[in-house]
């Protein structure tokens, strides 16, 4: 059994998932770069279909001046969303809950299927619980 504390930059300290680590959770998860598609960014309302169909170009610098996308890759057409203080989404709360959790990007819903260790996440196990 390892002694140490799970961080969310080095997935190999990451403990496996269990429903049960979501609550009172710190969002380790939240610290990691998110990557969305237009599609995603439609259903977090920062951008029409149309404006998606036009130009994805356009769109990531519209997106990239308002600070809210901090990258785009053309050949993928995924953006990478701004990170607040280097480290947390910009969708993340002050209470450390999602604040689009309703239309949040599919990667979050995916996690921890899908990430960087999947199976596992950063979540820091409760002590005498």
């Amino acid at each position: 059994m390892s002694t140490t504390a799970p961080d969310a930059q080095r997935p190999s300290t990451w403990v496996r998932f269990r429903k049960a680590l979501c609550e009172g959770c710190w969002a380790g998860c939240c610290t990691l770069p998110v990557e969305v598609s237009a599609s995603d960014l439609i259903r977090l309302e920062l951008v029409s279909e149309e404006e998606a169909a036009q130009s994805l170009k356009a769109v990531a610098k519209r997106l990239m001046k308002e600070r809210i996308v901090q990258a785009y890759n053309a050949k993928s057409q995924l953006f990478v969303l701004e990170q607040r203080y280097g480290r947390d989404c910009i969708f993340l709360g002050r209470d450390r809950l999602c604040t689009v959790y309703e239309k949040r990007p599919e990667v979050c819903r995916k996690f921890p299927s899908i990430g960087p260790r999947p199976g596992f996440c950063p979540a820091k196990q409760k002590r005498g619980g």
